[in-house]
């Protein structure tokens, strides 16, 4: 399944599976950016929302997405190769792209669940990704439990309680962990409207076979 072990703060691990997430986002606004189209965040979220549903969907892990000369020729082109209707319009490539990697983000958590001994009730969302409001609902509807949006910054966070610990301010992790949980906002969204998925991620489970 491709899981791995990555070392962590105090000898701890982090049992974790990469995936592409932003990437793919990354690389189209940069393609439209040299064509002189640029989207506020904003914009790029109600323009995923206006789209139409599960119109087109793509594994985000398929090897033609890793670093291709044009992300939406490459995106265009697994539909097209996948028999579905190929997104056409800026918005339909970000809500391809959004919904996606919810679904990919289901699939994952069904694999970790099978192995982890214990019920996992929430998900956490860190990074650049806990400000996309949208996907983080999708993300929630796909995978039926809450998702916890919490820091953009968390690299930088951690990175500064690490030094906090070293310079004698903090005694420990719980500690650190205390203050950060004190110190930010986290946004929950809870599940809604799951049975209008189960059909598209059947469909993406097809597609995820395929690649």
């Amino acid at each position: 399944m491709n899981f791995t072990n990555e070392g962590g703060i105090e000898g701890t691990t982090c049992f974790l599976k990469n995936i592409p997430g932003m990437w793919l986002l990354e690389q189209c606004l940069k393609e439209w950016k040299g064509k002189g189209i640029s989207y506020t965040y904003e914009n790029l979220l109600k323009m995923a929302d206006s789209a139409l549903a599960f119109q087109s969907l793509i594994d985000p892990d398929y090897a033609s997405f890793i670093n291709p000369q044009s992300m939406t020729m490459a995106i265009a082109g697994y539909c097209k190769a996948t028999g579905q209707c190929a997104p056409s319009t800026h918005a339909e490539f970000v809500r391809c792209i959004f919904e996606s990697l919810s679904l990919k983000y289901k699939s994952v958590f069904e694999k970790i669940e099978g192995l982890a001994p214990f019920p996992i009730e929430k998900l956490h969302v860190i990074g650049g990704g806990s400000k996309n409001a949208l996907l983080n609902q999708w993300t929630a509807n796909a995978t039926g439990i809450p998702v916890i949006a919490g820091l953009s910054e968390a690299t930088a966070i951690g990175n500064i309680m690490i030094q906090a610990k070293a310079a004698g301010c903090v005694g420990s992790l719980a500690e650190m962990r205390q203050i950060i949980c004190e110190s930010v906002y986290l946004e929950e969204f809870m599940p809604e409207n799951k049975i209008e998925g189960q059909e598209a991620y059947s469909k993406f489970k097809k597609l995820e076979t395929c690649s």
